[in-house]
């Protein structure tokens, strides 16, 4: 490299230089962006406005020596999803709740899940982040297991069944399940399926445990089609084409994501059924897709970019310190009723 090309390559951002541009000191530019409160919100934000203007990164190897802190968070993201659209949501959620301030986001991908385990020693092996959300929680996750007999600061994507509380932020799946099984209800189903996913999560056994009491408390048959790492899509359409053939099909069916119900409802069509008319399908929707694809087709929403940012928030107090009993929380569903009702009306 010539010395010209050296002398064209822009200077790094400093805190002096800051500093210079703010005609504030050092030590106050410094205190300001690792989040001082003892200053003045003017002197903050006249801190941060030049920071973002001049394109100011910090240097993590000398935060992590001076403070012993990385300012990153770990999202561990498993790869096996199988909801559309479900890790940019959740990687946009996030990103947009750290924005502003000192933290950045790594991303590790599992596609094993009974390798997370290795992902979590090495993270706090290494101290590469300050803080970890897990996304795919199962009812004794070695995952949650490992962080908490070590308190390092963590979230999760879904509860446990451990005794010790830990912080958590999860879909409502209980109020899913009773809110597709009273709409199939209302819709004069009288056999009714759910189709679930992996039986290993937690996840899964919520939803199961309050179909049947749900279906049991208004007297419709029940079946549950599921099982561990769930039925690949062809199977799962194989199942459907030949459910579509046989006299005693259900006449309403709830499925737990959207890859499934398009797997679900091409075997049904194959096998001459029109969903919304000869059975009914409530699913869980991720993404504005399938509202596309099957425009009048019922569902349940849960806002997963909504959940990235909850999380983000739970697990940042739960790095200052906040009690984990008190970041524990659940996000409603939100139906979103296509088809008309029972009095005629759409919501």
């Amino acid at each position: 490299m010539s010395s010209s090309e050296r002398g064209s390559r822009p200077q790094r951002v400093t805190l002096r230089t800051i500093a210079q541009a703010t005609g504030l000191s050092l030590s106050t530019v410094s205190l300001s962006l690792r989040g001082g409160t003892t200053l003045k919100q003017e002197t903050r934000d006249k801190v941060a406005e030049a920071a973002q203007r001049l394109g100011y990164v910090p240097d993590r190897a000398g935060v992590r020596l001076r403070t012993g802190k990385t300012n990153v968070i770990a999202l561990v993201l498993d790869g096996a999803e199988d909801s559309i659209d479900f890790a940019r949501q959740m990687i946009q959620g996030i990103g947009q709740a750290i924005k502003g301030t000192r933290y950045h986001l790594t991303v590790v991908p599992e596609f094993v899940r009974g390798a997370s385990t290795d992902t979590i020693g090495y993270i706090l092996d290494n101290r590469t982040a300050d803080g970890v959300i897990i996304t795919h929680t199962t009812p004794r996750d070695s995952r949650v297991q490992m962080l908490a007999d070590t308190d390092f600061p963590f979230v999760t994507h879904g509860r446990t069944d451990f005794a010790t509380p830990h912080a958590f932020h999860d879909f409502h799946s209980e109020m899913f399940a009773r809110q597709a099984v009273e709409r199939l209800a209302q819709k004069g189903c009288r056999n009714i399926m759910l189709v679930a996913g992996d039986d290993s999560t937690t996840n899964h056994h919520n939803i199961v445990t309050a179909f049947q009491q749900a279906a049991t408390r208004l007297g419709l048959t029940s079946r549950i089609v599921g099982g561990r790492q769930g039925m690949p899509p062809e199977e799962m359409r194989r199942m459907a084409l030949a459910l579509a053939q046989t006299e005693d099909r259900p006449d309403g069916i709830v499925c737990d994501s959207e890859m499934r119900t398009i797997a679900l409802v091409g075997g049904l069509q194959e096998g001459g059924l029109k969903p919304g008319v000869d059975v009914h399908v409530i699913y869980k929707q991720t993404s504005g897709i399938l509202p596309t694809l099957f425009p009048t087709m019922d569902s349940i929403r849960e806002d997963v970019f909504a959940a990235g940012a909850e999380l983000t928030r739970l697990l940042l107090q739960r790095i200052e310190g906040a009690d984990p009993r008190d970041l524990q929380t659940l996000a409603e569903p939100e139906p979103q009723w296509r088809a008309p009702d029972g009095s005629g009306q759409r919501r």
